[in-house]
């Protein structure tokens, strides 16, 4: 059996890289704070004739991400493939306003959840010598958007985690890359954008011409760098927002 790891798996992205990856034949193991909407991704999951599991697990806390990944192998087995998603938006603030407690949240969950991600699914991954990694950053890790201090500050660090980690691994068959994502239709992008609304300055998306994506867009995507079909594909970062990020 293939094994995934989907962090985050609970909505969103993170549910359409789970059921995406079932599709292709992994068994998907489902770690997300929230657990009525990681037990669904779960149930969605068995629907595709797939095992599944869920783990309740905050990504900034190293103990719980160690145990989330103990549970995983003890009961599905190794981990082939890890999509390390999860992550939150905070709020719209211009930066001499922006609360510290949000932005340490923020960086806590989106940075800090991503290392310990890296940290103890990587080091099982480098000792059987095979396994792939997709974080999943933002157009935001390559642009700044005014009123995001801790969303792009954190994404900015997903992208250069991501870098360093593909160098760690060079020379083995363990690969990481990064997904960034664009305006995707989920709860996040509306509610940020629902929060410019009300605050002066704030950039609002300049993307009205362009639809919002679908996150199975972006989960197309990370089944693709996860497969042998991008076996020579590593440190690299998969702009995913019809074009925007290019004007």
């Amino acid at each position: 059996m293939t094994v995934a790891l989907v962090t985050g798996g609970g909505g969103g992205i993170g549910r359409s890289i789970a059921l995406r990856l079932a599709e292709d034949a992994y068994d998907i193991a489902v770690a997300d704070i929230d657990a009525p909407t990681g037990a669904e991704t779960v149930r969605e999951v068995n629907a595709c004739g797939r095992r599944a599991m869920f783990i309740p697990v905050d990504v900034s806390n190293s103990a719980e991400l160690a145990a989330c990944v103990d549970a995983v192998e003890a009961h599905l087995g190794a981990i082939a493939a890890f999509a390390n998603n999860a992550g939150i938006e905070g709020v719209v603030a211009p930066i001499h306003d922006y609360p510290d407690d949000v932005f340490d949240q923020v960086m806590a969950v989106n940075a800090r959840g991503v290392f310990l991600g890296l940290k103890h699914v990587l080091g099982r991954m480098h000792k059987r010598g095979k396994g792939a990694v997709v974080n999943t950053a933002s157009s935001s890790s390559i642009r700044g958007r005014s009123g995001l201090a801790a969303y792009v500050a954190s994404k900015h660090a997903v992208l250069g985690l991501t870098r360093v980690a593909a160098l760690d691994m060079a020379g083995t068959a363990v690969r990481v890359n990064a997904v960034l994502a664009g305006p995707i239709n989920t709860r996040m992008i509306h509610a940020l954008d629902a929060q410019a609304r009300d605050v002066p300055g704030a950039i609002r998306r300049a993307t009205s011409e362009v639809a919002y994506g679908k996150p199975r867009d972006v989960a197309n995507v990370v089944a693709f760098l996860l497969s042998e079909q991008a076996a020579h594909v590593n440190g690299a970062a998969w702009v995913v927002d019809a074009g925007v990020t290019v004007a």
